[in-house]
């Protein structure tokens, strides 16, 4: 899946992947790497399935939804901008990581699981207070359960910047991160450039959409305070840009000074350093979210840390295989497999605790 330079992610070596991966021979442009996954999977069936709400600590809610039973390992999955649990890779990875022995929790960002939550405030790409507080739940209730976490695009940015925050206090076998906003600055302007403003054009009708369904919901509840907040934000249907989505919308709601502020506090790049578990992060060279200057040096890279990068796959792609009606996703391959890399690794250190003692 992929040539390995460096040893494990156990010692101090840093790592560099050489991915493998190489696009379907009829998805070779990376815009249709992009897009084909999106608008082409169906998945309406999983196996045990469940939705869970969650009470958190401002009185909110976070649906969660989990796939799977027993006292096997439980896999935290973090979607991306405008996704939720029922998107496609979310879904996909779900059923494919049910086959090898995993369970997983989906979490749905505040207001991403089909109903509005009950705050003004929403998900952003530096709010790890959600996936802490799941974090701590699942912990409390299954202290001695191995719990891993995956996280696409603006959910691998709020992983890894969790991952980079917590350092040592979080108790993760292992963690994936695949194509990641890591420099948000980078990526906002990227979005306003050729082809890629397509992109940026129905990320903010579904933005807009999102933020006018909760106003109409809070004021349904008899939510005034919160709802005036959303009213103060100003016609959000003039934003043209994420720079003015983000200064408007997310600084104002989330207590950042501007989108300048919101951009350097957030961006995941800074925190790679700080990470303790071992984590993968996979990205595409030809991704339309984003350019070559996001990706970290090595020397910003934590020993825990490796980089794999694709040259091809798009945004959250990947998509490979020879017969256009059979397609292969690549994704559901790489993670489930440096997950049970992972757990065995652990299993091994333990064992050899075990005897030396």
């Amino acid at each position: 899946m992929g040539r390995i330079i460096a040893n494990s992610l156990n010692t101090n070596s840093k790592m560099l992947i050489n991915s493998e991966f190489t696009s379907a021979w009829w998805l070779k442009n990376h815009h249709l790497q992009t897009i084909y996954p999106a608008l082409s999977r169906k998945i309406a069936f999983l196996p045990h399935y469940r939705r869970e709400r969650l009470t958190t600590l401002d009185n909110d809610f976070i649906d969660i939804d989990f796939c799977g039973v027993g006292n096997q390992p439980l896999i935290i999955l973090l979607h991306g901008l405008t996704g939720s649990s029922q998107s496609g890779y979310i879904k996909g990875l779900q059923q494919i990581l049910f086959t090898q022995g995993f369970r997983s929790a989906a979490l749905n960002f505040r207001g991403c699981s089909g109903m509005p939550n009950n705050k003004a405030r929403s998900y952003h790409s530096g709010e790890t207070e959600d996936i802490h507080f799941l974090y701590k739940t699942l912990r409390e209730r299954e202290p001695n359960t191995p719990l891993g976490a995956v996280g696409f695009s603006l959910g691998g940015n709020v992983l890894l910047k969790w991952l980079g925050e917590q350092g040592k206090a979080v108790d993760l076998f292992a963690a994936v991160a695949v194509s990641v906003p890591l420099v948000l600055s980078v990526c906002a302007t990227k979005l306003d450039a050729g082809f890629s403003r397509l992109y940026r054009k129905n990320l903010l009708e579904e933005l807009n959409d999102y933020m006018q369904a909760k106003l109409l919901h809070l004021e349904d509840i008899g939510s005034v305070a919160e709802a005036i907040k959303i009213k103060n934000l100003g016609d959000l249907s003039l934003i043209k840009s994420f720079w003015q989505y983000d200064d408007q919308v997310v600084a104002k709601l989330h207590g950042f000074n501007d989108v300048f502020d919101y951009y350097q506090r957030s961006s995941s790049r800074q925190f790679l350093k700080f990470i303790t578990v071992p984590t993968l992060l996979i990205q595409a060279a030809d991704d339309p979210f984003m350019t070559a200057a996001v990706l970290p040096s090595q020397d910003e890279l934590s020993p825990s840390v490796a980089m794999e990068i694709a040259s091809s796959g798009g945004h959250v792609g990947f998509v490979t295989g020879k017969n256009p009606f059979k397609p292969d996703f690549w994704l559901e391959q790489r993670i489930p497999q440096f997950l049970t890399q992972q757990i065995k690794l652990k299993k091994q250190v333990r064992a050899l605790g075990i005897r030396s003692s």
